[in-house]
């Protein structure tokens, strides 16, 4: 060793100890030099540098290579590699013979359980020792509006690719399903433990946009492919992520762009990115009609739309929907609002008795672009879904007067109800019925509990409810998440009876002495109808109640308006019905909303009424946009792409203001924190703008404890109220005897039952994988309490539910193929399977809880073995458990 080498190792041996890491010294050791790993050469043909696109005679030869591994294989190879699984300098010619000569199917079932296993694998060929293998690679059907999809992670360093994973599809992959395994979903994130890129506005990061530019322009490569940008849907944007092509002789990427619609009169690269996106959006296509479609005019007043993004559908054609696409709600009722594309058009339609057959109406608001196709397709529909506070609305609320007392005593509350929950059924049913997620899993599990599942400590339910409980509580602690049982979360529509008055800027204002009924009076008017009241009987709500909607950062974010009953309108249940009258659209004052699918907080709590009400709203005006000057072209949006990456300042503004309302004496009515908001259009954010003083509720860890102040004002005390729980699944309690001895089980139906449980676990494994999920019941019950991070935790709920359901629909499905059925319902012929599963389930479980005894050891979650597959079937399973008469 030179005297140079030896300095150099000193330091290094010194810089490793003081981290506690020590060295033992040896006195022979060889020195490897560097060298690339000889797998590729085994498992990827040369591929010669191209210059533009290549010959037709060239693709044509292309394809007929054959690659030593199947695609599938060598793609869950890349899986293995790329997250340290299998490492590339131990796999050797011997190995990949070997894996060649398997059947591809055993090949990715392999692969697959090692990357479900999630560890390191020191001696590849040992794996072709291994007699049991819980994988899946030949993958059950899947629902018609989903499909598996490949997806990637770039980070600055490397790519980590995934397990193909169900996913609800788009139009794009729906149009070309034989296709659809060589479309590749990847999403640019900083390193694993980091979660999201942020923008800056240093230009010591510029290395890391250039490598995402770079990536966007030469594509990524896997074996004999060649992914290729296609494009982004307007969801993946926000999560910078896009869709990539491989593409194939006569099909590439611009060709499918040509064929989702015409953009060329669109002269704004951001315009025509959304119009892209919007081809992505997560639909589920309505089969076997084409609906009548006529253009209506919008309301349009003082430059305001009044009616922007909604129109009508008929009730027959909503029926029609319903029973297309399987919608059962809670309540009973049919939706009265439908999220939708249909071509080039986007937004709500609201049912309309004035529509006959399969009628609906379209405005010109809601006209995008000129699309090649014009089938209907259903993002979300109306449904109710509870009112809860957030930390923004909080701190707008005090700074308009309402005390702090009134957030402290409904948390307080809540925090009682939930511990008694765990113990009291009464109050697990009222709170479950009251608090509804979005993805209404409370009203599941309530159903649970009435089919006598807590009553009798079924570990399954118990842990559900422990794992809601902590749920529940992660988020009053991080984002004062609490409920109000007087309000809800509906989705917005417009009054086309004209009958709402609406806001008029030039009224005279209320003297500061009026009454409350002369304050009344001057309100603007709203109509909501809630499908389940007192009685579980439809209720108009009826006084002065709180708008809002997500994020309100301005005072005058939230308006005070009036719920009046129109009996014309009584046709609309769970929604807001907003006036066509008036000067300036209410939803427009609403942190600028409008009704092409927007989400509204109404609260009529006589408690939170503020004291100050319409504060005057903030001007949403857009900034006026530039004209690019010539046809956008794909190089324009992956720029576009980037520069949105580096400069997307609007969390970081969110959290200053938040930082900064909390530390100002006027709060959010003090002109620093206003011009916070006022400058997210453009999002440009100065030195001078970031807080010097964090409030300890924000839990800046990274920072100087000098910096961290302990905030005395109502998020500070709300943060101290509460203590979080941690979720502890039930899992050594016997299952129910009522089940486990409902029916005599045949051996074969046992083994079915355990087949399909192996394929179903793996399917969950592979979610939770994709996701950075730790446990199966988040992924069942939709309570995430951790996640990867791609989407912000609100939109990540309901992306878990669409997945979840999808999980949910392929495997009844499944199941009933497998048992003979004629349906997923058919009790008959389902019931006994059903049971079949149970028993699979607890004799898993006792054999893991058993083992982990005998070896003296606790058994930790990630050992449990999976509990959620026979709750398929839950209210079959409920249906039995209360049988009177059973037939042994």
């Amino acid at each position: 060793m030179s005297q140079n080498d030896s300095v150099l190792f000193h330091k290094i041996a010194q810089a490793l100890r003081d981290y506690n890491i020590s060295i033992t010294e040896m006195k022979d050791f060889k020195t490897a030099s560097h060298c690339e790993p000889a797998v590729w050469s085994y498992i990827d043909q040369p591929v010669a540098a191209s210059h533009g696109r290549a010959s037709t005679l060239e693709e044509l030869l292309s394809e007929l290579i054959i690659p030593p591994l199947p695609f599938a294989v060598r793609y869950q190879l890349e899986v293995c590699i790329s997250h340290g699984y299998l490492n590339e300098h131990n796999l050797s010619q011997e190995f990949i013979d070997r894996l060649m000569n398997m059947d591809s199917t055993k090949a990715q079932d392999i692969l697959e359980y090692i990357a479900n296993q999630e560890k390191r694998i020191w001696d590849p060929l040992e794996l072709f020792d291994w007699k049991v293998i819980k994988g899946s690679a030949s993958r059950p059907p899947v629902p018609r509006y989903c499909a598996y999809m490949r997806t990637a992670t770039v980070t600055p360093s490397t790519i980590y690719f995934n397990t193909p994973a169900v996913e609800i599809t788009n139009r794009v992959v729906r149009h070309y399903a034989e296709h659809a395994d060589r479309f590749l979903r990847v999403r640019f994130a900083d390193e694993k433990v980091e979660g999201k890129i942020h923008s800056t506005d240093k230009d010591t990061m510029d290395e890391l946009f250039t490598r995402v530019k770079r990536t966007l322009r030469n594509g990524i490569t896997i074996g004999d492919r060649h992914y290729e940008f296609l494009a982004f849907g307007n969801s993946q944007f926000r999560e910078n992520g896009a869709y990539f092509f491989a593409p194939i002789h006569q099909l590439h990427a611009q060709q499918i762009r040509d064929w989702m619609g015409d953009f060329d009169e669109i002269p704004y690269v951001a315009q025509y990115a959304a119009r892209l996106g919007q081809c992505f959006s997560t639909t589920r296509a309505v089969i076997g009609t084409k609906p009548k479609d006529t253009e209506v005019e919008d309301v349009e007043r003082n430059g305001y739309c009044f009616t922007d993004g909604v129109s009508k559908i008929s009730q027959s054609l909503a029926q029609f929907i319903i029973s297309d696409l399987g919608i059962a709600k809670h309540s009973g009722d049919p939706p009265s609002v439908f999220q939708f594309r249909f071509g080039g058009c986007k937004g709500i339609l609201a049912v309309s008795p004035d529509l006959q057959r399969h009628e609906m109406t379209i405005r010109r608001s809601q006209y995008k672009f000129a699309a090649r196709t014009e089938t209907l397709e259903i993002i979300r529909w109306s449904q109710f879904a509870s009112a809860n506070l957030n930390r923004q609305i909080i701190i707008v609320l005090s700074a308009l007067g309402v005390p702090d007392g009134v957030f402290l005593r409904k948390q307080k509350a809540q925090l009682a109800n939930l511990e008694l929950a765990m113990t009291d059924k009464t109050m697990a049913l009222t709170m479950l019925q009251k608090d509804i997620d979005p993805n209404q899993m409370t009203l599941t599990i309530a159903g649970m509990i009435l089919d006598g599942f807590q009553d009798c400590q079924e570990p399954f339910l118990i842990s559900v409810l422990r794992l809601w409980r902590a749920w529940c509580i992660k988020y009053l602690k991080e984002k004062a998440r609490i409920l109000i049982e007087k309000g809800a979360f509906l989705l917005g529509c417009v009054d086309e009876t004209a009958t709402l008055k609406g806001h008029f800027e030039h009224e005279p204002s209320v003297k500061p002495d009026a009454t409350f009924d002369e304050k009344v009076k001057k309100l603007p008017e709203v109509f909501v109808q809630l499908s389940k009241g007192n009685g579980n009987k439809p209720v108009v709500i009826l006084g002065p109640m709180l708008l809002a909607r997500n994020p309100s950062l301005h005072p005058g974010d939230i308006r005070v308006v009036q719920g009046v009953d129109v009996p014309r309108l009584r046709h609309l249940k769970d929604v807001v019905v907003f006036p066509q009258t008036g000067d300036r659209p209410i939803v427009h004052m609403c942190s600028g909303g409008d009704l092409d699918g927007d989400d509204y907080l109404v609260i009529w709590d006589p408690e939170l009424l503020p004291q100050e009400w319409n504060h005057p709203p903030m001007d949403f005006t857009p900034a006026t946009k530039v004209p690019l000057g010539r046809p956008v072209t794909p190089d324009d949006l992956t720029s576009f792409f980037v520069i949105y990456m580096k400069n997307n300042n609007l969390s970081k503004i969110a959290i200053a203001h938040m930082a900064l309302a909390d530390f100002l004496d006027e709060g959010v009515k003090s002109d620093k924190s206003v011009d916070y908001n006022k400058s997210g259009v453009p999002a440009r954010m100065t030195r001078d703008l970031h807080p010097s003083r964090w409030p300890h509720f924000m839990e800046k860890a990274n920072r100087p404890r000098e910096n961290i102040y302990h905030s005395r004002k109502v998020l500070g005390q709300l943060f101290d109220q509460v203590e979080r729980v941690d979720f502890v699944p039930l899992f050594d309690a016997p299952f129910d005897v009522r089940i486990l001895n409902a029916y005599k089980i045949e051996p074969k139906m046992l083994e079915d039952a355990a087949s399909l449980k192996q394929q179903y676990d793996t399917a969950v494994h592979r979610i939770m994988a994709q996701h950075a999920i730790q446990t199966e019941f988040e992924v069942w019950s939709t309570f995430v309490m951790n996640h990867s991070k791609a989407s912000n935790d609100y939109k990540f709920h309901e992306e878990i539910g669409r997945i979840s359901k999808a999980l949910k629909d392929g495997f009844r499905a499944q199941c009933a193929k497998v048992a003979g059925s004629r349906g997923p319902d058919d009790f008959d012929t389902m019931a006994p399977f059903a049971v079949a599963m149970y028993i699979v389930t607890a004799n898993e479980m006792d054999e893991a809880v058993r083992t982990a005894k005998e070896r003296g050891r606790e058994l930790r979650v990630e050992q449990i073995p999976g509990m959620s597959f026979p709750w398929l079937f839950l209210g079959m399973l409920g249906k039995i458990a209360n049988m009177t008469l059973i037939e042994m």
